[in-house]
């Protein structure tokens, strides 16, 4: 399944094709768009499966959307 079918943003796509990743694999395929949704995920697959990937692809897209979270500030 291709990258670009997931739902991450261009300049993620952008950076990942860079690298020379173009294809999610299982793992990426069905995390990331659950991730991007803001649910909940706990998956396990064997070294080397692009689990970092992953979980990290949507959580950054999500800072990207959202830089500044709607928690209150600790700093006065």
């Amino acid at each position: 399944m291709s990258l670009e079918t997931l739902g991450l943003s261009a300049e993620l796509l952008r950076a990942v094709r860079e690298q020379g990743y173009t294809e999610a694999t299982p793992i990426q395929a069905k995390a990331i768009p659950i991730v991007l949704a803001g649910e909940d995920v706990m998956a396990g697959a064997q070294t080397g499966t692009g689990k970092t990937a992953a979980f990290a692809l949507p959580l950054l897209q999500r800072l990207m959307e959202n830089p500044t979270p709607n928690a209150p500030s600790t700093c006065q």
